[in-house]
């Protein structure tokens, strides 16, 4: 496989925007965004800053892309992926290599069963506390990308690929030996930490230290652990506390993606959170209590 040179990002948050200026920083001609109309004018006219540098990034629109790309990093909510997947269209070629950055565990499903699951690598975002207003992105924490095929006991050419350009681009990365693992713990991260702080309008202060706040966190993380455990995969305690480390890190006044959604009156990700939680727990006949209460009270945050 050669080498990646030609990036794409479609989704310009605060994940999109931070990656896209650090594979910018490492070449100019090397990434560009892909957005929809109205997207693609506020990009066009205002760019983004990125920890109060301005980045004049290429954008496309779909209808425009002018060739397929070497990677492409799919980094909008999960109610958009549907009108992601259309636009990416003309940027996926033969050869081209998709990391999803979103939330949730079905993701890669999604795409790979328009573009063939062949194309993509699984991937997490963890430990990045970007917070966005606007075109303006701040972050203190880098964080690091956990990608890889579902198993990675040998590294195929693709994954020597992307960890190249990686290091070339100054990105933190692991390469995890099982990656559904991987992508189920930060799940269980998401429906803890993500919930939980837009439903206390917290920021990551008030999980940083033993309390009310951090126990409802790890209540509703365990309702996923017992989800994961039915599903044959083997989430256990330890795995919360691995995150309280990564959590102690993390600025603490920064604020999770949900909590930003809710300040700003956006749509949240509840129902690829709470909901899909509830879900399950029907399914395999396991109580979800906690994410029952977060999914409602959410709910009314998105109705007001």
């Amino acid at each position: 496989m050669k080498a990646i040179e030609k990036i794409a990002i479609i989704g310009a948050g605060a994940i999109g925007a931070s990656y896209a200026s650090m594979f910018y920083t490492m070449s100019m001609d090397s990434v560009s965004f892909i957005a929809g109309q109205n997207r693609y004018v506020r990009l066009k006219q205002d760019g983004i800053v990125v920890n109060r540098k301005h980045y004049n990034i290429p954008v496309y629109l779909p209808e425009h892309i002018p060739a397929p790309y070497d990677l492409v990093i799919v980094a909008v909510k999960h109610h958009h992926l549907d009108s992601a997947i259309n636009d990416l269209q003309g940027g996926v070629g033969e050869e081209t290599v998709i990391l999803s950055f979103m939330n949730g565990i079905e993701s890669e499903e999604a795409i790979g069963s328009v573009f063939s699951l062949d194309k993509v690598l699984y991937s997490i975002v963890l430990g990045i506390d970007a917070v966005r207003e606007g075109n303006l992105t701040t972050y203190s924490n880098q964080g690091r990308v956990f990608f890889g095929e579902a198993i990675n006991v040998v590294q195929t050419d693709r994954v020597k690929q992307v960890k190249k350009l990686f290091e070339r681009a100054g990105i933190s990365y692991v390469i995890s030996d099982d990656m559904i693992r991987t992508l189920w713990w930060k799940f269980m991260i998401n429906v803890g930490i993500n919930q939980v702080s837009a439903a206390l309008r917290a920021p990551y202060k008030l999980f940083q230290a033993p309390g009310e706040a951090r126990s409802l966190m790890d209540s509703a993380m365990r309702e996923v652990m017992l989800l994961a455990q039915a599903q044959g995969i083997n989430l256990i305690e330890g795995d919360i506390e691995s995150w309280h480390d990564v959590l102690s890190n993390l600025s603490p006044d920064g604020k999770t993606s949900m909590l930003q959604d809710v300040e700003a009156g956006r749509k949240t990700e509840v129902e690829m959170f709470a909901g899909k939680v509830i879900e399950l727990g029907r399914h395999f006949g396991i109580r979800t209590p906690v994410n029952e209460e977060l999914f409602q009270r959410i709910s009314k945050f998105e109705a007001n």
